[in-house]
C-alpha cells in the first residue's frame, strides 16, 4: 500500500468517525449500556477463561527487556520464625513490548503531531500523559467478544510472520463461524502467534508478525467495533505501508479512537468456543488505573 493511499484511508476513517469536540473515549462509545446489557444474555454456561499470557520475566528475541519480578520479602530468617510475616514481591515491566499482553490507551499513537481527535501530542509529556491516558477505561469495558480464528478458517495451525488479516479473511470467518460482528462488539482476532510462539519458539517480533491489512480497517468501521483484540500486534511486520511502522495502530487509535489491545492469547479460548459451537461471549477487560499511563497490562476474561 502506497503512502498517499494509507493517507487517503486514514482521512476516510477520521472523518467517518463521529465524535464530540470534547470526546475522550473514542470507539468505545459504541458501547451503549443497552449492549452492555444485551452482552450478559450471552453467557450459557457460566465458563470462563482468560485471554492474557503469563507474564514473561526471561529475556528473548521477542523480549529484550522482560518484566521484572523481585521479592522484597520475608526477609532473611523469618520464613523459620514464629509470630506474623508476609511475603512480598515487586514488579517493573515494559507495557508495550512484543511478549506480554497488554491494552493500548489512545495517548499511545502520535501521528502528524496529534493524538486522537485532535489532542495536540505535545500533551504526551516526560512525566506521563495528561488526556487520553488508560484512566478512560477505568471502569472496565464490558461487552459482547466476538472471536474471529483466522487459522482456522485457512485450515493452518497459524499465520506466518508477514501475512495479513483481510476484510474478506474476516467476513469469511464470520460465515465460517456462523456468527457476525454487531455495533458495540469487541472484536478479537486470533493469528495462531501464541501457538507458532509455543511450538517454534519465540522470534523477533518486531521484524516479522501477522496483523490487519489496514484496508481491513474499513470494516470495522463500517460495523462500529468498540475495541480490537489480537494474540500479535494487530499490525502486520513488516509494514503493508511504506515509511509507515504501524498502520493499523494510526488509522484504528488515531483516526478511529479505537482501543487496541495486543499479544492477548486465544488457545484456550478458541477451542471452547468450538466444542460449544458459538464464538460470541461475554468479554470483561479490567485495566489498572493508572492516571498517566499510555496502556496497561491486562487480563480479559471470556464468560461463555
Amino acid at each position: 500500500m502506497t503512502a498517499e493511499a494509507f493517507r487517503a484511508l486514514y482521512g476516510e476513517l477520521r472523518d467517518r468517525t463521529p465524535r464530540a469536540p470534547d470526546d475522550r473515549r473514542g470507539a468505545l462509545g459504541h458501547l451503549t449500556p443497552e449492549r452492555v446489557v444485551a452482552a450478559a444474555a450471552e453467557i450459557r454456561t457460566g465458563h470462563t477463561v482468560s485471554l492474557a499470557a503469563p507474564i514473561d520475566t526471561l529475556p528473548g528475541p521477542d523480549n529484550p527487556e522482560p518484566a521484572r519480578h523481585r521479592m522484597i520479602g520475608p526477609a532473611a530468617g523469618e520464613t523459620g520464625a514464629d509470630g506474623l510475616h508476609f511475603a512480598l514481591d515487586r514488579f517493573a515491566m515494559n507495557v508495550h513490548g512484543d511478549a506480554d499482553s497488554h491494552l493500548d490507551a489512545l495517548c499511545h499513537v502520535l501521528f502528524d503531531g496529534q493524538l486522537y481527535n485532535g489532542v495536540p501530542a505535545s500533551s504526551v509529556t516526560p512525566e506521563g500523559a495528561r488526556a487520553l491516558t488508560v484512566e478512560a477505561v477505568r471502569d472496565g469495558i464490558v461487552g459482547r467478544g466476538v472471536l474471529l480464528d483466522i487459522p482456522r478458517l485457512r485450515g493452518v495451525p497459524w499465520l506466518e510472520p508477514g501475512d495479513h488479516v483481510t476484510a474478506d479473511d474476516l467476513t469469511a470467518a464470520e460465515a465460517a463461524q456462523g456468527v457476525r460482528v454487531r455495533p458495540g462488539d469487541l472484536l478479537l482476532v486470533r493469528v495462531g502467534h501464541r501457538r507458532r510462539r509455543r511450538e517454534r519458539g519465540a522470534w523477533n517480533a518486531a521484524q516479522a508478525r501477522v496483523g490487519l491489512h489496514p484496508m481491513a480497517l474499513r470494516l470495522l468501521a463500517e460495523r462500529q467495533v468498540a475495541a480490537l483484540g489480537g494474540d500479535g500486534n494487530n499490525d502486520t511486520a513488516p509494514s503493508a505501508v511504506a515509511g509507515i511502522g504501524f498502520p493499523v495502530h494510526v488509522l484504528a487509535m488515531q483516526a478511529m479512537g479505537l482501543h487496541l489491545m495486543d499479544y492477548l492469547q486465544f488457545e484456550e479460548l478458541a477451542p471452547a468456543c468450538a466444542h460449544a459451537g458459538r464464538w460470541s461471549f461475554l468479554c470483561v477487560v479490567a485495566p489498572l488505573r493508572l492516571p498517566a499511563a499510555t496502556g496497561s497490562p491486562v487480563n480479559p476474561i471470556a464468560v461463555l
